[in-house]
C-alpha cells in the first residue's frame, strides 16, 4: 500500500504540472487587461505600462512562466493583484470556509443519500422506491444557485420569526468573534511562517476551532450558518449517490450468497447490512469521491449565493478582475485537493475488501 501511494503521488507530478501550465496560459487569455479590470477610469496608459511593469506582465509568457514556476517551488504563489497581498495568506483565509462547506455537504449526503438508496432497493418497486427515485431525479435537476436562493427565501422570509428560521448569509452572526484555539490554550506562536499559517488554517475552521475550545455559542451560530449553504451544495451529490447506492444494492441482493445467508436464517438487517452493502460498497465509494471533487465546483456558486468567504467566492472574483495569482493558485491547489481525494477513495477499497490489491 505505501509502495502504491508513492507511485501515485510521483505520477501525480506530471498531471500537475501540466494543470499548472494550462491554468497560466488560459488565465491571460481570458478577455480584458487586469489593469483597467481593476483600475476602471483610473487606468490611463501611462498608468498601466506601470502596472505591467510592476506586476511582470510586459514580459513574455513563457518568461513570466518561467518564474512563477520558480517562485512555487518555494512554495511562493505569488502576490495579489487585486488586493496586494500574498495569496498564501488568502488561501489561509480563505480556504477553511470551503473546506468546511465542503465536509458538511458531504456528510448530508451521505447520511441522507445512502440510507435512501438503501431502503429503495429493499422496497424495489413499492411506493417508497419511485418517491426516493423522483426525488433524486429532482435533486439531480435543479441547480445550486437556483436551490440556494429558494432556501434563503423560504427559510428567511417565509419562515421568518419562527423557531425555523435560518439565517440567509454570512459565516457568523454580528458581534460572534472566534477566538483562536492556541490562544484559549496560550501557547506561543510564530508571529509568521508556514506553522503560523497551519494553526491560522485550523483556527479558521470555526466548528472544529470552537469544538475543541468547548465554545458552544460558537459552535451553535456557525452550524446554523452553514446548514443552508451545505443542503444546497449536497442536493446533487445526494441524489447520485442515492442513485448509485440503490442501483448497487439491486444488483448485490441478486447473487446467490444472499440467498444462501437468507436460508441459513440469518436476519434481514444482518444479511443486508453486514453481507449486502459490504459488497455494494466499491461503486459507491467511487461515486463520492468524484462527487467530493465536484463540489468544489459547485461551492463557486453556493459561496456567492450565501454571501461566504470562500475559495468560491474569491475565485469569482479573482477572474471579473483578472486578478491572475490568485486564480492560478486556487486552481493549483485544488487540483491538489482532486489528486489527494482519489488516493484516500484507492486506499478505501482494501479497508473494504482486503483481497483486492492495489498495483
Amino acid at each position: 500500500m505505501i509502495q502504491y501511494s508513492i507511485r501515485r503521488i510521483l505520477a501525480s507530478f506530471p498531471v500537475l504540472l501540466g494543470i499548472l501550465i494550462a491554468t497560466f496560459v488560459l488565465a491571460r487569455l481570458i478577455p480584458g487587461d487586469p489593469c483597467k479590470a481593476i483600475l476602471g477610469e483610473k487606468a490611463t496608459q501611462e498608468v498601466c505600462a506601470q502596472f505591467a511593469e510592476r506586476y511582470g506582465l510586459n514580459k513574455p509568457i513563457y518568461v513570466q512562466l518561467g518564474i512563477y514556476m520558480g517562485n512555487v517551488l518555494r512554495g511562493d504563489f505569488g502576490t495579489s493583484i487585486r488586493f496586494s497581498r500574498p495569496v498564501t495568506v488568502i488561501l489561509v483565509e480563505r480556504l477553511p470556509t470551503t473546506v468546511e462547506l465542503g465536509l458538511a455537504a458531504m456528510t448530508i449526503a451521505l447520511v441522507v443519500g445512502i440510507p435512501a438508496g438503501i431502503i429503495s432497493a429493499i422496497k424495489r418497486n413499492s411506493v417508497l422506491d419511485v418517491v426516493t427515485m423522483v426525488g433524486a431525479n429532482i435533486g439531480v435537476s435543479m441547480p445550486v444557485y437556483w436551490l440556494g436562493l429558494m432556501l434563503a427565501y423560504f427559510f428567511a422570509l417565509v419562515l421568518k420569526d419562527t423557531p425555523f428560521w435560518l439565517p440567509p448569509s454570512g459565516r457568523l452572526s454580528p458581534g460572534v468573534t472566534v477566538v483562536p484555539f492556541y490562544q484559549v490554550w496560550g501557547w506561543t506562536v510564530p508571529e509568521a511562517g508556514f506553522w503560523r499559517g497551519v494553526l491560522d488554517f485550523v483556527a479558521r475552521l470555526y466548528l472544529f476551532n470552537s469544538l475543541i475550545t468547548g465554545n458552544w455559542k460558537v459552535f451553535r451560530d456557525a452550524l446554523t450558518h452553514l446548514i443552508l449553504p451545505a443542503l444546497a451544495l449536497s442536493t446533487i451529490p445526494m441524489s447520485i449517490i442515492a442513485r448509485m447506492t440503490r442501483s448497487s444494492m439491486l444488483e448485490v441482493l441478486r447473487l446467490d450468497y444472499i440467498r444462501t445467508a437468507r436460508a441459513k436464517g440469518l436476519t434481514e438487517r444482518l444479511v443486508i447490512l453486514k453481507h449486502a452493502l459490504r459488497n455494494a460498497l466499491l461503486p459507491i465509494v467511487t461515486v463520492v469521491g468524484i462527487q467530493v471533487g465536484n463540489l468544489f465546483a459547485g461551492a463557486v456558486l453556493t459561496e456567492t449565493i450565501f454571501g461566504l468567504a470562500g475559495v468560491g467566492s474569491i475565485l469569482f472574483e479573482a477572474i471579473t478582475a483578472r486578478d491572475f495569482p490568485i486564480i492560478q493558485a486556487f486552481t493549483v491547489v485544488i487540483a491538489i485537493g482532486y489528486v489527494v481525494i482519489n488516493l484516500l477513495v484507492d486506499l478505501s477499497y482494501v479497508f473494504i475488501d482486503p483481497r483486492i490489491r492495489l498495483e
